[in-house]
């Protein structure tokens, strides 16, 4: 068995269990004028206008979806996704935007999508569609600071090693959207809230950062995110200035739990990583593996992440009561902080550093890629190495140790191979880790 083609295969069926129209076709049904979404109803007839927006890499797809489902009904709709991610859809209006910094489209659109919510009134219904990738292409700026000072900020965040609860925190509070702030512009109509979590623990106010959902982060928990992370010298003094004045209580802080606005408010799980993770688990009982779900929340940094599935490794390898070969199934996200200028992303990079600590284990497979197909800044998902990835390195004259202090493991499986490619899977769970001892 080529254990490698294995690990793609099992991974391919862990995106193949998020995708919308999946996701879409389980959660949402109507008959006759009622909606049903989950265990949620709604009559239609009692919605004068029913509007749809949303943002994240897998939002046009959701929309493309529940236009299927509801159809004429829809009044309007914006949706703001990545570039790649686009669906063509024929009463929601969908732009491609910059991620993970945002880029011209994102604030003009945003714009759009205020002015949809503003128009919204009571016997009005919003449906929300938020996914992974949102925080960047919803995107807007405080009063006084500007767009570049915004997308500054962001590519600082996402390179410093912050975890994206720690950089939405950050964003929400130099945004007048995130952090439940949209719902202000929905209020009073009516509002439901379908999000599919790329997050670990599932939260809705980090998925695309909140925009329609209670936020508990503070001005004073932004602040603490840009002091650890070394970032208060750097950031553009505008936006600076604008969370002392939110610490100091100038500016309010975001809605929380209880404020009117979440009166006529619905929020509503559509997937997540687990999901993801059973069918990956199930593929993998087909070939003839016994599949163990190992986590969701695979997190923290890389050599961390790393050390963690290591010694799991070896004590699924050890332990003679677990029938080899089998498969150990992770999910999560990593973090990587940057300091070189290479490229590649964190899945690349876990590779890599996994590589490098399993080359005096023999029979090990290690697969990481993310389920949006996107791993950092290069167009590959992943990347798959096994026990003699590194001794063929070092045959190429290839310093795995070099390409990973550059964070260069793009070029490194440009050149050595094991590289994952899906293209935009229009879908987004976090990461999938796959080990396959045999």
């Amino acid at each position: 068995m080529n254990y490698r083609e294995s690990a793609e295969h099992i991974f391919l069926s862990a995106i193949r269990g998020v995708l919308p129209e999946k996701l879409i076709g389980d959660l949402v049904s109507i008959r006759g004028s009622i909606l049903h979404i989950g265990y949620n109803s709604f009559d239609l007839q009692k919605y004068k206008n029913i509007y749809v927006i949303g943002a994240g890499k897998a939002s046009a797809a959701l929309g493309h979806y529940l236009e299927n489902a509801i159809g004429e009904r829809i009044t309007g709709g914006h949706i703001i996704t990545k570039y790649g991610f686009c669906c063509r859809l024929k009463r929601i209006k969908v732009t491609e935007a910059g991620h993970p910094v945002p880029d011209e489209n994102s604030f003009i659109s945003t714009g759009e999508i205020v002015s949809m919510a503003d128009a919204a009134a009571a016997g009005d219904l919003v449906i929300c569609l938020w996914s992974g990738g949102g925080s960047s292409l919803l995107s807007d700026y405080p009063a006084g600071s500007s767009a570049t000072g915004i997308m500054f900020l962001n590519d600082m965040l996402v390179r410093c090693g912050a975890g994206i609860d720690e950089i939405n925190i950050v964003r929400k509070h130099v945004s007048g959207v995130k952090g439940g702030q949209l719902a202000r512009h929905i209020w009073p109509a009516e509002c439901i809230t379908i999000y599919l979590s790329d997050v670990t623990g599932d939260h809705p106010d980090t998925v695309a950062s909140g925009p329609t959902v209670p936020d508990n982060s503070t001005f004073d928990e932004a602040l603490a995110v840009i002091e650890k992370y070394g970032l208060k010298s750097d950031i553009p003094s505008p936006l600076l200035d604008h969370i002392m004045e939110g610490c100091k209580g100038i500016i309010p802080d975001t809605p929380k739990k209880g404020d009117p606005i979440f009166g006529k408010s619905f929020v509503i799980m559509a997937g997540n990583n687990m999901m993801a993770l059973k069918s990956a688990a199930r593929e993998a009982e087909k070939l003839d593996l016994p599949a163990f779900i190992v986590t969701p929340e695979l997190a923290g940094e890389t050599e961390a992440a790393a050390n963690r599935i290591i010694d799991t490794i070896h004590w699924y390898r050890n332990n003679d009561t677990v029938k080899k070969p089998v498969c150990l199934i992770f999910g999560g996200e990593t973090t990587v902080r940057v300091t070189g200028d290479g490229m590649g992303g964190r899945n690349q990079h876990l590779a890599l550093t996994v590589s490098s600590m399993i080359r005096n284990i023999p029979g090990i497979t290690f697969l990481s890629a993310g389920t949006d197909g996107n791993d950092g800044n290069t167009e590959m998902a992943g990347a798959v190495v096994d026990s003699e990835t590194y001794h063929y390195a070092m045959a190429m004259n290839a310093d795995i140790e070099r390409y990973l202090a550059g964070f260069d493991s793009y070029s490194f499986f440009k050149y050595a191979g094991g590289h994952i490619f899906t293209g935009p899977t229009m879908t987004n769970v976090m990461d999938i880790a796959i080990v396959i001892i045999a």
